[in-house]
């Protein structure tokens, strides 16, 4: 509870008043006699009066408030939030609010004035801004409460407890990013046909015609029907894929407001919906973080909520990526052919390890290893060169990029599909490489 700026400017007149009254005193100047008890008896008034208004405010009832908040929020977008309030009071009031958004939501609009009248019900509303994914829970609202005279105002801190989840950038996915890629698609045409053949997916068995393979023969078939019995086959009408996402220490680099995880993240999410709505099925496996995720692959674009579910509270750690215990999870749990996209940050000290890993997973699928890089490191290859400091990081950038070039260069002699992007152009390269190679029939 604290005071008004009504009863300070009270307490201050009457307190000049009795000031000046004695400066008159100690100077010899005569004033009626009743000024001074006119004056104390004034300010005791005064303060009687605070006392019991802070007596009556004491005893008030805290309004009543409820918050809409959406069940999802889109990471870096501004988003409403509701507050509605109310009290049992007979008159009317004006309060200051003020909600406590948690560590992590940025906010606008807040605190805000609400003029509440008896028996209805106040709305207000403001903005917040994930800054970060994960689970936040909201626990209070604070709200300033006038006394009668308003004398006093009292701090309220109310209980009102929500909760909300933090997605990656989803709004951004199903807006018109999204209808581009649909349009795009159905421009391109890529659809995977179904082609017989010697494929890998039994068809149907059938009599045994000229052209066909020994191979095809059902032995047990063709006993029973006492004539050659052959095999049909046909290619795999979908394919399965499988994001391998490094949450260790090297995906914490930020050129924007996102972090290089967060635009993995987007990409991924981005070529999920594309491969879900071509018929593949879509999976997930993040690892060096503080624990590893695998999400299986599934098809239908239900599944997108599923991979969504699964990413909403991924961070990265400190630890550094150890591929090979990655591959080797991963290769325990994805039997079926795939397509294994893994999204790192090489550096030149990964050759060896990273090389082996991806060979060890290439016997078995197809790996595309997408390397991000800082935008920074771009720009620093282009600033002009004026000084010594200048020169002389200019050339550590040149350096390390050529380093991070004869990494490239080692994987792709050895047959490993690469891409060195910016985390920004990660989305976009993905789905092309990955239409080329379905168009193609490659995958």
């Amino acid at each position: 509870m604290k005071p008004t700026r009504l009863l300070l400017i009270w307490l201050g007149t009457l307190a000049g008043l009795d000031l000046l009254l004695g400066a008159m005193r100690a100077l010899g100047i005569q004033a009626m006699p009743r000024l001074d008890s006119i004056a104390w008896g004034l300010l005791l008034a005064l303060l009687l009066l605070a006392l019991i208004d802070a007596l009556r405010l004491s005893r008030l009832a805290s309004p009543e408030v409820r918050r809409q908040l959406p069940g999802s929020l889109p990471l870096g977008r501004w988003s409403e939030v509701q507050l509605e309030i109310r009290h049992a009071y007979g008159q009317a009031l004006h309060v200051q609010l003020f909600d406590h958004p948690p560590h992590g939501l940025g906010f606008e609009h807040l605190p805000q004035s609400v003029d509440l009248e008896p028996g209805q019900v106040s709305k207000v509303g403001y903005s917040v801004r994930p800054l970060q994914r994960g689970h936040f829970d909201f626990d209070q609202c604070e709200v300033a409460l006038p006394s009668p005279l308003g004398l006093w105002s009292a701090r309220r801190l109310l209980k009102v407890q929500d909760s909300t989840r933090v997605y990656p950038d989803f709004a951004r996915l199903y807006g018109a990013q999204l209808l581009a890629v649909d349009n795009w698609l159905s421009q391109l045409g890529v659809r995977q046909l179904q082609r017989r053949g010697l494929g890998l997916e039994f068809n149907q068995l059938r009599e045994f015609r000229e052209g066909d393979s020994l191979r095809q023969i059902d032995w047990k078939a063709t006993a029973r029907q006492r004539t050659p019995i052959a095999r049909e086959y046909q290619d795999e009408r979908d394919q399965q894929i499988i994001f391998m996402l490094d949450c260790g220490r090297r995906m914490r680099s930020q050129d924007d407001e996102l972090a290089h995880f967060d635009h993995a993240l987007n990409a991924s999410l981005l070529l999920s919906y594309v491969a879900l709505r071509q018929g593949d099925a879509v999976g997930l496996h993040a690892f060096a973080g503080e624990r590893s995720r695998y999400v299986a692959p599934v098809k239908g674009q239900a599944h997108l909520n599923v991979l969504l579910n699964g990413v909403y509270d991924l961070h990265t750690s400190q630890r550094p990526a150890d591929y090979q215990a990655a591959a080797s999870e991963l290769l325990a749990r994805q039997k079926r052919r795939a397509l294994v996209v893994l999204v790192t940050n090489l550096r030149d000290e990964d050759d060896e390890e990273l090389l082996t890993a991806v060979k060890r997973i290439g016997r078995q699928h197809r790996v595309l290893v997408a390397s991000l890089r800082e935008e920074v490191l771009d720009q620093l290859r282009q600033n002009p060169v004026q000084t010594l400091p200048e020169a002389l990081l200019y050339s550590a950038t040149v350096n390390y990029l050529n380093g991070r070039a004869e990494l490239h260069e080692r994987l792709s002699a050895h047959g490993i599909a690469l891409l060195d992007v910016r985390p920004g152009e990660l989305g976009a390269e993905l789905v092309s490489r990955y239409l080329s190679w379905k168009k193609a029939g490659s995958l």
